[in-house]
């Protein structure tokens, strides 16, 4: 009898060290699940209010020293656009293509590529100083359509 209440007690010595050992371990570092970039949406209906969106996305991703990408761009029941614009640190950004022309002039056919010349001549435009940046646009007989920005003086 002794031996098996030795035994017993051995054995819940054991098990209360173990719940001891377990109970002061140090929680693990916490790891992020999920993460994402801020992001900022605009509803629209013409090319030019895209663009002001664009303009506007610069200005509220400049907050958090990021560059605006168009994440995604629908199309809502009331005919008017959704555009959602990711904050993306410039250096993990896809780079603005350089402008074709001194004069910044762009062709495009999708929402999408206005945003992106949008963006390449903003920052054709902020890298030789000369901010704010204006745009005209016409429709071309082909369907496309041409935007041309113009940067403000020195």
């Amino acid at each position: 009898m002794i031996t098996t209440f030795r035994r017993l007690r051995g054995l819940n010595i054991a098990l209360w060290a173990a719940g001891t050992v377990a109970a002061c371990q140090l929680p693990s570092s916490q790891q992020p699940v999920q993460a994402s970039n801020p992001s900022v949406t605009y509803k629209y209906r013409t090319d030019q209010e895209l663009l002001t969106a664009s303009q506007n996305a610069t200005t509220y991703c400049g907050q958090y020293q990021t560059a605006p990408r168009a994440a995604t761009i629908t199309n809502n029941a009331d005919g008017s656009k959704t555009a959602v614009f990711e904050c993306v640190r410039t250096g993990t950004a896809v780079p603005a293509p350089t402008p074709v022309n001194p004069n910044l002039s762009y062709t495009y056919r999708t929402d999408q590529e206005l945003v992106q010349a949008s963006q390449a001549a903003s920052a054709y435009c902020l890298r030789n100083g000369s901010q704010p940046m204006t745009s005209t646009m016409m429709a071309n007989s082909d369907g496309t359509r041409t935007v041309t920005f113009q940067c403000g003086s020195r």
